[in-house]
């Protein structure tokens, strides 16, 4: 039988790359901001009742990250058939044409909308945001410039519908939607028989659907981590190894 391997990547992907992980000491849902923890921040709510702090922690995130390269992990899974979970872009940075990235791209955005609606993705205008900024220290001039950027009223600070720009993000209190490419990935999930997870902690929702079809069809499955999750599942193939490790051993899949 061909080998149909999907390859499924979180945080840990990223790490050498520079960007933190999300659960790690330093990672984003550990500092969160100032005065919101990271699962009220990352909210559609709060987007449309805060939006300046919401921009300002994604912006924060952006700007801290956004010239940051691949690294050997990304450039190995550049022709391979790939869902990340990772927002940070790096996949296409290294050339993979079609991959997933199930949870956005904070490098995109898109007009607001009501969930079930596609929107076309554009840049997101984070650079427009640090070329109008004279002090990139001043959190109110940051705020200010990107409610104008991303076409919010300063007066009602309003996101208003088919006007506005949100970051193209899947927020804690939303759902996989086509927009995400949901649907696609499960297509890809149900005819794959190889599943290798790379640098996750199962700890969100589309770990838990990859894995629910790789035991449907009784896939080889694969983890690569360094403390990886033991799922208490016999089959499973443990690598308590980094990523970078990992495919020094495996140059075709």
């Amino acid at each position: 039988m061909n080998k149909n391997t999907l390859y499924i990547t979180g945080a840990g992907v990223s790490a050498d790359s520079g960007i933190p992980t999300f659960r790690g000491q330093d990672g984003y849902w550990t500092i969160g901001s100032i005065n919101y923890t990271p699962q009220e921040m990352a909210t559609r709510s709060m987007y449309l009742n805060n939006p300046e702090e919401f921009l300002l922690w994604y912006f924060k995130r952006f700007a801290s990250y956004r010239n940051v390269s691949p690294n050997s992990v990304h450039h190995f899974l550049s022709d391979k058939k790939l869902i990340t979970q990772n927002v940070d872009g790096l996949d296409g940075k290294a050339g993979n044409p079609n991959y997933i990235s199930i949870h956005g791209r904070l490098d995109k955005a898109l007009y607001f909308e009501d969930m079930n609606n596609m929107c076309d993705l554009v840049d997101a205008p984070w650079d427009d945001v640090i070329a109008l900024t004279t002090d990139i220290e001043n959190n109110e001039e940051i705020k200010k410039n990107l409610l104008n950027v991303f076409k919010i009223s300063d007066k009602t600070k309003k996101p208003e519908l088919r006007k506005s720009l949100r970051p193209f993000i899947l927020l804690f209190d939303e759902y996989y939607t086509d927009q995400y490419r949901i649907t696609e990935a499960e297509t890809w999930m149900s005819n794959a028989n190889h599943f290798v997870f790379m640098g996750t902690s199962f700890s969100v929702n589309i770990t838990n659907i990859a894995l629910r079809f790789a035991l449907q069809n009784e896939s080889d499955i694969e983890i690569v981590d360094p403390d990886p999750i033991d799922l208490g599942i016999k089959g499973i193939k443990y690598h308590k190894l980094k990523a970078q490790d990992y495919i020094k051993d495996n140059h075709t899949s």
